[in-house]
Parts: structure tokens; sequence; C-alpha cells
């Protein structure tokens, strides 16, 4: 998140913490708005003033949320990257690898922040940062893998991955058709292989 330095945080103590999982189970698996401050205290086990003591609103909660998905995407996707083979083909292909195993593990009903933004379109609401900011770092991360490969091209190129990836992560959601983030991966390498990188198959 571009933006991290100016949202608000809270320091998790335990209970905060029972809240924080108990709210990011019910925010997607029913949505954000469907679900309220009741029934997140009740699911984490506290009362509504222990919840309202930690967090000061709903709005807070959902900010800590969202910020914690993005961290744990984020140092996911760190550490395939660390892992994969340095070829910038590789390199590109490693987040669809990453996108795929997480989702798979993390998001079987879509991306959260897409999901977010569904019901959070304001940008004035204090969670709206960090689902725009997920993405526009998303992009910035495959302009510059990109660049690795078409120096001239990464701006068109990192685009168009990002769509590639994006669109995916949608389909993956809506359960249309089977492994659409592989088959994005498969359109992502014939697209870099056409750009003349074929150091590395996979």
């Amino acid at each position: 998140m571009g933006d991290t330095e100016k949202l608000r945080r809270i320091t998790m103590t335990p209970a905060a913490l029972r809240v924080l999982a108990a709210a990011a189970r019910l925010f997607y698996e029913r949505g954000i708005h469907a679900v309220g401050v009741d029934l997140i205290a009740a699911e984490a086990g506290v009362t509504k003033k222990t919840l309202y003591d930690r967090f000061g609103s709903k709005e807070q909660i959902v900010v800590e949320y969202l910020a914690d998905r993005d961290e744990r995407w984020r140092t996911f996707l760190a550490q395939r990257l660390g892992a994969s083979h340095p070829a910038p083909l590789a390199r590109v292909l490693a987040v669809f690898d990453a996108s795929r195993a997480w989702s798979a593990e993390n998001s079987l009903k879509g991306c959260s922040m897409v999901n977010a933004h569904a019901e959070i379109s304001d940008p004035s609401h204090p969670a709206y940062p960090i689902i725009t900011g997920q993405k526009e770092w998303m992009l910035g991360l495959f302009t510059h893998l990109a660049g690795d490969i078409s120096p001239e091209g990464a701006g068109h190129l990192g685009r168009t991955l990002m769509l590639l990836h994006e669109g995916a992560l949608v389909a993956h959601g809506l359960n249309v058709f089977p492994d659409p983030i592989a088959h994005a991966r498969e359109q992502a390498q014939a697209l870099l292989a056409a750009t003349g990188d074929t150091t590395v198959k996979q």
C-alpha cells in the first residue's frame, strides 16, 4: 500500500486478534455489509464493549481485516519470487503461480480486495486506500518485471499482465470455468515468449 503510513492501525491484544480472526472469516464468507458487530463479537467470544474498546468502530475492523490480508499476500508473493528462477520470464510466471496457490488456500470466493471494492467504492472510507493500493502495487510489480523483458514496452506489457492476472482472479471467484489462473499463466507465457524472452521454459 503506497499510503500504509497514513493508515491508522491498532495494537493487537489477544481479544483484538480473536475479533479480527472472526471478522475476517465472516467478512470474506458473507460480505462486509452483511456482517454486524454483534455477530463478530459473538463469534469472537467477546462483548461488544470489548470490541469497541479495541477497534473503536466497524470501519476500523474492516481496515485491519484488509490490511492483514494485503500484508500476508505481499509476504507470500515475496517468498515465491525469492525462490523463483531469476530469469525474467520465470519471475513473471511465478506471480501467477503464487496467485494460484494463494487462491486455492485463502480465496475460494475470489480476491478479497475485488470483493471488498464491490461494497466499498467511496474513496473517503478508511479501507479504500488499502483496496486500491494493493492493485496499484500489483501493477507496479508487473511493470517492473516487464521492464526486465521489454524496457521500452514495460508500461504496456505491465498493464496487459495485470489485466490477465486480475481477470483470472475474478473468474476464479465466479467459478465459471476450471483453473482460470493457470489459463491466464499460459496466456502470459505466450505473450512474453513473443517478446523474445525464451531463456526459461515453464
